[in-house]
C-alpha cells in the first residue's frame, strides 16, 4: 500500500470500520482522526519522498482502573487501553539503520549495527529503540532498518503513559514487519519494560506496557514478574452508559521524586519486618496481628500504606468480577473505596513538602458534587500531582467536563472510550 493508496481509502471509508474498534463511534471522532491520518501520512511523505510501499501502525494510551501502588509489590491491577494513541507510518530501508521522526521532537536515528548498551544515550527515544531491537535480535529475530513517522495524542504527563504507548509502538513495528507478527503482547510488553529498565535506565513495572499492549480491560496478577498472569475482561463500558473522564489537574511534579519512591520504599520496610521481600508474600492476618512490633521498626505511615496495599490488591481482583458480571454498581462501590483508601491510608493525594496546594483533593470534592452519587472518581495513577478519573453517565459527560476545564483549565478533562485493541498494524 503506498501513501496515494491509504490517502484514498481513509477518505472512501475502507477504514472506517477498523477506526471505530480504534477510537469509537461517534462521527465526530472519526472525522478529526480521518484529518489526522491524512496530516500524518502528507508529513512523513515529504520527509520520505523516495519511499513507495507504507505500513501504518498504532498503539493506545492506558488507564489504570484499580490496584493502586499495587504492581510494585507484586500485586493485582485493574486497567485498560483508551482511544488516545500514537501512531506511525513505517517504510522499510535497506541501510541498517531505524530513523523515527516523532511530531515536535528532534528525529532518532539508531544503527543496527551494534546493539550494545550505551550509557551516554541513557534517558532517550534512542535507548528504547535500540534496546527493543536488541531484545527481538536476542531472541532470534534480524531487525532490519526503517524509517518512521509519528505522532501523539497521548499528552505526556497526562497519566495515561505515553512512553509505553512508544515502548509498544516500536515492538509491534519490529514484530510486524520482521517477525510476520508472530510475538504475543505479552512478551512485547515485556520487550518494552526490558528497553525502559535497561537501556533507558528507568525502573519501572509492567503494567503501562501490558495494557498498551494487550488492549481492553486487563486484569494482571504480578504475583510472578517474570510471568504474570493476565486476562481481558470483557465489557462494553459505552455500551453501559457511561464514559471514563481524566482530568490533569495541572499542579507541578517538579520535586516529586522523594514522594514517589517513598511508597514502594516504605512499603518494603513492612515486608522486611515480616521476612519478606514484598507485600504480596506477606500474610495479611500476621500484619494485623504484628501491629504492636511493626510500630517499633516501621513509620506509622508506612504501616498505613501497607495497609492500602492488602485491601487494594484485594480490591482489584473484585472490581475486574464486577466488570465480569455487569454490576456497574458494585465496580463503583469499589473504586469509590479505593479513592477513600489512596487519600487516607496510602496519602497520595498531594505532596507532604507542599501542602498548600491540593489540586487532586480539589478536583475530587468537585468531582462527587457533580456526580451526586452516581458513577465514580478516584485519584489516577501515582499521585501527589496530575491526574484524577472518573466514570461519569455519559449523558454529564460533557456538563461535567465543562466544570473540570473552567477550574482546571481549557482541555483538561478528556472524555474518553476503553479500546479494545493494543498495539496494532492498520490495514484494509
Amino acid at each position: 500500500m503506498n501513501i496515494q493508496e491509504f490517502v484514498n481509502g481513509i477518505s472512501n471509508g475502507s477504514f472506517d470500520k477498523t477506526m471505530q474498534k480504534l477510537y469509537g463511534k461517534s462521527d465526530r471522532e472519526l472525522l478529526r482522526q480521518k484529518v489526522r491520518y491524512i496530516g500524518a501520512a502528507e508529513r512523513f511523505s515529504k520527509m520520505y519522498p523516495k519511499h513507495g510501499d507504507i505500513f501504518v501502525f498504532s498503539a493506545p494510551g492506558r488507564t489504570e482502573i484499580g490496584g493502586n501502588h499495587t504492581d510494585h509489590q507484586h500485586g493485582c491491577v485493574l486497567a485498560a487501553a483508551v482511544n488516545l494513541d500514537i501512531i506511525a507510518f513505517v517504510s522499510l530501508n535497506d541501510e541498517n539503520i531505524i530513523r523515527l521522526k516523532s511530531e515536535g521532537h528532534k528525529a532518532n536515528e539508531v544503527s543496527l549495527d551494534s546493539l550494545d548498551i550505551i550509557d551516554d544515550e541513557k534517558g532517550s527515544s534512542n535507548a528504547i529503540i535500540r534496546g527493543i531491537a536488541s531484545a527481538f535480535r536476542e531472541s532470534g529475530i534480524e531487525v532490519g532498518g526503517f524509517d518512521a513517522y509519528t505522532t501523539s495524542d497521548i499528552v505526556s504527563g497526562s497519566g495515561l503513559s505515553s512512553s509505553a504507548a512508544f515502548e509498544i509502538l516500536v515492538g509491534t513495528v519490529i514484530n510486524e514487519l520482521f517477525n510476520d507478527g508472530e510475538m504475543n503482547a505479552v512478551d512485547i510488553a515485556q520487550i518494552g519494560q526490558l528497553a525502559e529498565n535497561v537501556y533507558f535506565g528507568k525502573a519501572s513495572g509492567l503494567m503501562d506496557q501490558m495494557v498498551c499492549s494487550v488492549g481492553g480491560f486487563v486484569s494482571i496478577d504480578f504475583f510472578n514478574p517474570l510471568k504474570p498472569s493476565v486476562n481481558s475482561v470483557d465489557f462494553d463500558f459505552s455500551g453501559a452508559g457511561f464514559s471514563l473522564c481524566i482530568t490533569d489537574t495541572r499542579g507541578s511534579h517538579a520535586d516529586l521524586t522523594d514522594e514517589y519512591i517513598s511508597v514502594p520504599a516504605e512499603m518494603k520496610t513492612v515486608a522486611n519486618a515480616l521476612d519478606c521481600e514484598f507485600l504480596r508474600e506477606v500474610d495479611e492476618d500476621e500484619f494485623y496481628s504484628k501491629l504492636p512490633e511493626l510500630r517499633k521498626t516501621c513509620s506509622d505511615r508506612a504501616i498505613l500504606r501497607a495497609a492500602h496495599f492488602f485491601a487494594e490488591n484485594n480490591r482489584a481482583v473484585l472490581e475486574a468480577e464486577a466488570l465480569e458480571t455487569g454490576d456497574t454498581e458494585e465496580f463503583f462501590r469499589l473504586v469509590n473505596e479505593s479513592g477513600e483508601s489512596s487519600a487516607n491510608l496510602l496519602q497520595n493525594l498531594y505532596s507532604s513538602k507542599n501542602p498548600q496546594n491540593q489540586e487532586i483533593p480539589l478536583g475530587i470534592m468537585i468531582s462527587k458534587r457533580r456526580l451526586g452519587g452516581s458513577g465514580a472518581v478516584r485519584v489516577h495513577g501515582g499521585g501527589f500531582a496530575g491526574t484524577i478519573q472518573a466514570f461519569v453517565p455519559s449523558y454529564l459527560a460533557d456538563y461535567y467536563a465543562d466544570e473540570m476545564n473552567s477550574v482546571f483549565g481549557e482541555n483538561s478533562c478528556k472524555i474518553l472510550n476503553i479500546r479494545a485493541l493494543g498495539g496494532v498494524r492498520i490495514k484494509l
